[in-house]
């Protein structure tokens, strides 16, 4: 799974690496231990134009009744997202992409879980593969835009750490995946199932991140060799 990852840049750095035409959202918290239902930057395709816009992690789908489920969509599953009721309308319709500067996942170790920072190679942003949804609260009328991060097998990388990673999504990919008017999700899902695993880096990091409220540049910092002892 994805369970936390870090956008630490402002919204014009990441809507100048994307392509954006259109900011349309308040600058956001710098976030170095993004949690599910967080608002994150994302970038989704309308009218033409590729708009930076800010969402709820955790979809909900138009259908929910309530927020309670959005912590539980953080995560979509490649295998499965066309066929699941939560995801499957905003898979053929609403995609997106989530810039990440990196993202953690957690190693079981004998005396507990190390949790390790993976990143591009060459540290330039994560094209994170979403899927973006707009929920009416029924009691209060309000609208919510919220998105969930897909996910797949782990590259060579990550294997070794976890059995789920977040898709990343070539440049030469983005278009593909934003156009609202590609709804052949059959096609959509070769995509996935056939895409190139990222060139990707990691490196332990302190148990710090473990705790929502720590949200300091130092969570992504290496542990000092001989500091791990799990």
């Amino acid at each position: 799974m994805c369970g936390r990852f870090v956008q630490s840049q402002s919204p014009n750095v990441y809507a100048e690496f994307f392509g954006a035409d259109v900011i349309k959202t308040e600058e956001l918290k710098v976030s170095y231990n993004v949690a599910p239902t967080d608002p994150v930057y994302a970038i989704a395709e309308h009218d033409d134009q590729r708009i930076l816009g800010s969402f709820k992690w955790g979809l909900l789908p138009f259908w929910a009744k309530d927020r309670k489920m959005a912590a539980r969509n953080i995560n979509a599953r490649v295998e499965t997202v066309a066929e699941k009721s939560s995801f499957r309308d905003s898979f053929e319709r609403r995609r997106c992409l989530i810039p990440a500067d990196g993202f953690y996942e957690w190693e079981v170790k004998p005396k507990g879980k190390l949790p390790h920072f993976i990143y591009t190679a060459d540290k330039r942003p994560m094209a994170l593969a979403g899927l973006w949804s707009s929920w009416k609260d029924p009691k209060t009328g309000e609208r919510v835009r919220t998105c969930t991060i897909l996910t797949g097998e782990p590259n060579d990388l990550v294997a070794p750490i976890h059995d789920r990673m977040p898709v990343s999504l070539p440049r030469g990919l983005w278009g593909v995946w934003l156009d609202p008017d590609n709804h052949d999700t059959g096609a959509l899902g070769e995509l996935l199932a056939t895409l190139r695993k990222p060139d990707l880096a990691e490196h332990p990091v302190s148990t710090l991140v473990n705790k929502v409220q720590n949200n300091v540049p130092e969570l992504i910092e290496p542990l000092e060799t001989g500091a791990v002892d799990l």
